[in-house]
């Protein structure tokens, strides 16, 4: 759905393609669509997707009109038909799905409706008719006969279905549209990026194919590909799959009628055969979500909802699993391969992929609303702080500052929120130590992607079912500081800990880095406070001169309100006053405000008192400093 914008007293018209099934509008940079104005309300009104199409409510005291509707707070209103919003002094015009578009979604839901509930009896008869209460051994996931014996005994019982007697049923032709979608994803994917899943998938491979038949799934692929795509080249992969999660439906309704029986029926029995094998043997729906390259972050919120985050923007995936039974099973599988546990005694856990990718669980009697999961993917390749300047994150300038300051062996600290990029951007920042330098990394999972030789990597570990052998941040960085060090490397300080870290940066282990959560760089400090009283039972003065003396420079993160990851500031640590006792702070590159959908860091003009130290040794020119971005 397309939205179109501007204030009555502006000519030029802002238009935002707005996804998802909720859009927020209002003065607030949270909201999706934002209007700048004292008149309009932090959260004006709300836009849902219903089942017959669109609802609008009106939020803000002054309300809204849509056509001749005056609406109030608090009052809804069925919107059937593009129409236009007035919220003074802003005019909005909706861009809304056709009756005939919205009643084929509608269609569709229903459709996947009967899909799930239709893996979800085979899965069941499955589970009858095979062994597979208890996990498979390697060595019949590689075993051709026995995939070919689970491929034929699914091929038996989905013939028996009563969907698959009626020549072709609307729910056979959605499962092949289902199974070509699969397939040109995979075409369009292929080769881009590594595997995700870490592990030898021959299980994945559909033994029973019909080469015949899969030309003609191949080929109708390639006429769909070719229909969404066009002719153009050097498209970049994300616009491609972009384009597919979009476009296919429409594409694949254009054509499903020219297309024989015979021929659903085969696609759509693949695509069967290919679901059931990701339920028993690999990780369910989120299958396909791992391997596509534009998804960073993996939601599962129930059984039904399963989100993603694309580009910074967070969207209904429309991925379902059949049953909490399967996402629990799912999530036992995955902490199994790296030696983790979750039950009824233990209901969270933080694990990771083979590639390093963070995951975090919670089931019951914690998770309410059912087993929730979320994955945090790391991309294929590391990012380098070329690719975080050729983003946008910070300004060339920002990135040579920092390089020098890791040279120069500063203490620094790197602050967000969740999912600003602190972990990125410590990657990023500890490619400039030197290679002679021995580094000891620690964290609760192990995620940091250092390319140096000389590294040493801690990780937290539980206790066992005796409640024994738990090693902590705090012990792991106690014990760092017997390792011969250069730098210690914390993943993240978010307890006691703190204080052991702010000490090794006082004894010499300068250069050391580490993460933390808070919102402005005034607010690190007060946090440190907290965390370090956690620790020990020390004056605030002492702390405070504790955290002047081992912090130098924190870099502040921020996520725009379209989702963009930027440095929004860099600030020098500069000792306490002695005059006030308060620490003091300089602010060396801050977040244009006027400026904030292209994130420009500036130089504040204010010089660290350490820029000797760094002009005198080369590290840094000060033309560079303070030249172009």
């Amino acid at each position: 759905m397309k939205i179109y914008y501007n204030n009555i007293i502006d000519t030029d018209r802002h238009v935002v393609e707005v996804t998802g099934d909720r859009v927020r509008i209002g003065r607030a940079k949270a909201n999706d669509i934002v209007l700048e104005s004292p008149f309009v309300a932090e959260e004006a009104a709300v836009l849902e997707r219903r089942s017959g199409g669109w609802e609008v409510i009106a939020l803000g005291m002054n309300g809204l009109r849509v056509g001749d509707d005056q609406l109030y707070s608090g009052d809804r209103l069925a919107l059937r038909t593009s129409c236009s919003l007035s919220l003074f002094p802003f005019s909005l015009t909706l861009d809304l799905p056709s009756l005939a578009q919205t009643t084929r979604e509608a269609e569709r839901a229903a459709l996947d409706e009967q899909m799930s509930q239709l893996v979800h009896d085979l899965h069941v008869a499955l589970l009858k008719k095979m062994d597979l209460t208890g996990e498979v051994s390697k060595s019949l996931l590689s075993d051709d006969e026995y995939l070919l014996r689970f491929e034929k005994t699914l091929d038996t019982l989905s013939r028996s279905r009563p969907e698959f007697q009626q020549g072709a049923a609307p729910l056979v032709t959605h499962l092949a549209g289902q199974g070509l979608r699969d397939r040109l994803l995979d075409r369009i994917t292929a080769g881009k990026g590594r595997c995700m899943l870490g592990e030898d998938r021959h299980w994945s491979r559909i033994v029973s194919a019909v080469p015949e038949r899969e030309a003609e799934v191949d080929s109708t692929a390639q006429y769909l590909q070719q229909q969404i795509l066009g002719a153009a080249k050097d498209v970049p992969l994300p616009t491609q799959i972009e384009a597919v999660e979009q476009k296919f439906w429409p594409a694949w309704d254009a054509i499903e009628s020219r297309l024989h029986e015979t021929f659903k029926l085969y696609a759509a029995l693949q695509y069967l055969k290919k679901e059931l094998k990701d339920i028993v043997f690999g990780y369910g729906p989120l299958e396909d979500l791992l391997r596509l390259p534009n998804v960073s972050e993996i939601m599962v919120v129930d059984r039904n909802h399963t989100y993603v985050e694309r580009d910074g923007v967070l969207q209904n995936s429309g991925r379902r699993f059949i049953s909490d039974l399967v996402i629990e099973t799912i999530i036992q599988r995955i902490v199994a391969n790296v030696g983790r546990r979750i039950d009824k005694s233990q209901p969270l856990v933080d694990a990771r992929l083979a590639d390093g990718s963070r995951v975090n669980a919670v089931i019951a009697p914690l998770a309410v609303s059912g087993p929730t999961l979320t994955i945090r993917k790391f991309p294929a390749r590391k990012l380098l702080i070329d690719d975080l300047v050729a983003k946008g994150a910070l300004p060339r300038t920002a990135a040579e500052f920092l390089r020098a300051a890791v040279l120069a062996r500063k203490n620094i600290l790197i602050s967000g929120g969740t999912g600003t990029g602190k972990t990125t951007l410590l990657n990023c920042l500890s490619d400039f130590i030197p290679d002679r330098e021995r580094i000891v990394t620690v964290e609760d999972t192990a995620e940091l992607q250092l390319a140096k030789e000389h590294v040493v990597r801690l990780e937290t570990k539980n206790a066992n079912v005796e409640g024994a052998g738990e090693y902590t941040i705090r012990d792991l960085v106690k014990n760092a500081l017997r390792m011969r060090p250069d730098r210690i490397v914390v993943g993240e300080c978010r307890g006691p800990e703190s204080l052991d870290m702010l000490q090794a940066m006082n004894t010499g282990h300068d250069g050391s880095l580490t993460t933390i959560h808070a919102n402005t760089a005034r607010d690190v400090t007060l946090r440190l406070e907290v965390l370090v009283q956690m620790a020990a039972d020390l004056p605030v003065e002492s702390i405070r001169q504790q955290i002047g003396s081992a912090i130098d420079v924190i870099v502040q993160l921020k996520r725009l309100h379209n989702g963009r990851r930027v440095v929004s500031q860099i600030t020098e640590v500069r000792g306490v006053n002695e005059r006030t006792g308060e620490l003091e702070l300089r602010d060396l590159f801050m977040l244009d405000d006027s400026s904030e959908h292209s994130a420009d860091l500036c130089p504040t003009g204010r010089l660290p008192t350490f820029i000797g130290e760094l002009l005198d040794t080369g590290k840094l020119d000060l033309g560079t400093f303070y030249g172009a971005a």
